[in-house]
């Protein structure tokens, strides 16, 4: 039996392996690496303290919370799914102490009397019921989300602002774990105020996803080749791009990755046995895709979406330069 995305039948349905996902977790291996710990959702609800806005002492939504709530949006939303439990990363510990024990030198401190939370937290939701093949890789639908309290201005004399969010739905490569999201699959700035609201933004994301041609758009990228000289000539630019002058720089599409990840990316060209050629010659547009998204995975957590919509449309301004020449600087 075959599922339905926007009325397109696309995607292979599987057997459930187990209801609800019961002692499965998305994700056997980080999708992110950069200065994230793994996190399980009981620790955060039953350890974490809650930040506050400032002027009213109000909480904001807790980072359990939006987890509790797009898990529950996407079991609504594939009721008939296997959906197996969040796979969930933290960074940029938040710590502090109680009154009584403000004295107390560091390592003396008891645990219950040490406050913490994270700053910034993602997870991702797999739905291994819902997948397909691209290039003879295994991908499976994904649901997650970005929030970072860095981004709300907790001492806002105006009380209950905005909180951001970012949410996503894409495919994650079960071969390297790497996540694959396009610009119709992620919501970079999502201003929400309560639950309602959020529960709201997530199933409007979910209802307005076009699976097929996301999955379509990867497909393309199996199909197109570019030679060693292409790579190496692709390679140099995004090193030399953010050293043009703004003029120049205006009118061409961003490289939105760092030189220590362009750096890995000639690493893995080499070495990754997955994606790479370790003889050099050409590859692939979905081979450098996939190195551009696993170099991604270096990415601190507020980042990780952004640039991941850019390793997309990165790869296919490649594609149309190739197939339709149209023009695409980092080629010539």
């Amino acid at each position: 039996m075959n599922y339905t995305i926007n009325n397109k039948t696309v995607l292979e349905h599987l057997p459930t392996l187990s209801p609800n996902g019961v002692g499965k977790s998305s994700s056997a291996q980080p999708f992110i690496e950069a200065n994230t710990l793994e996190m399980h959702v009981q620790e955060m609800k039953d350890q974490h303290i809650i930040p506050v806005w400032g002027s009213s002492n109000e909480p904001l939504i807790s980072h359990s919370d939006f987890i509790d709530t797009t898990w529950e949006q996407v079991h609504k939303h594939f009721d008939r799914e296997q959906i197996l439990k969040p796979n969930i990363r933290v960074s940029h510990a938040i710590k502090g102490r109680i009154p009584e024990a403000k004295h107390k030198a560091a390592k003396d401190l008891d645990p219950w009397e040490q406050t913490i939370y994270y700053e910034r937290m993602m997870f991702v939701i797999e739905i291994p019921t819902i997948q397909d093949t691209v290039n003879g890789n295994l991908l499976s639908l994904t649901i997650g989300g970005v929030k970072s309290y860095n981004l709300d201005n907790l001492n806002s004399k105006r009380a209950h602002g905005d909180q951001h969010f970012q949410l996503f739905v894409g495919f994650q490569n079960k071969v390297c774990c790497n996540l694959c999201v396009s610009t119709d699959g992620v919501k970079q700035e999502v201003g929400i105020k309560s639950i309602s609201q959020l529960k709201y933004a997530v199933e409007n994301l979910l209802n307005q996803y076009n699976g097929s041609k996301h999955l379509n758009s990867m497909k393309a990228l199996s199909e197109i080749d570019i030679s060693e000289k292409e790579f190496a000539q692709v390679v140099g630019r995004s090193r030399m791009h953010k050293h043009l002058s703004d003029d120049v720089r205006k009118d061409i599409p961003p490289i939105l990755f760092g030189d220590q990840q362009i750096n890995a990316v000639v690493h893995d060209y080499y070495k990754d046995s997955n994606f790479g050629n370790a003889d050099g010659g050409g590859l692939s547009l979905w081979r450098f895709y996939n190195l551009l998204t696993g170099a991604n995975k270096s990415s601190y957590i507020d980042s990780f979406l952004e640039r991941g919509v850019n390793a997309h449309d990165f790869s296919n301004g490649i594609i149309q330069h190739k197939t339709h020449s149209k023009p695409f600087w980092y080629m010539g």
